[in-house]
């Protein structure tokens, strides 16, 4: 699937809160999240009108790497 080039950092902190991340802190214009599920795990994304094409792939690839799904997985249920 290919990845959309006008996803937001906030729209996309939103569609993580189903794998259980919520926003814990804001420094400057990076946001950080954090999720308990399958052990805790930090993320941290870039407050930026739109995420870049490769931030966005390295972001979704150590989510994916977290709860050991496929990436294209992961990318069809928070972007499909």
């Amino acid at each position: 699937m290919k990845l959309p080039r006008d996803l937001s950092g906030r729209e996309l902190a939103k569609k993580l809160s189903i794998y259980g991340y919520q926003i814990t802190r804001q420094t400057g214009s990076h946001i950080r999240l954090t999720t308990t599920q399958h052990g805790g795990h930090h993320i941290t994304i870039p407050d930026h009108p739109s995420l870049r094409v490769g931030t966005l792939s390295g972001i979704l690839a150590d989510i994916a790497a977290h709860f050991d799904i496929p990436k294209d997985d992961l990318i069809a249920e928070l972007l499909g």
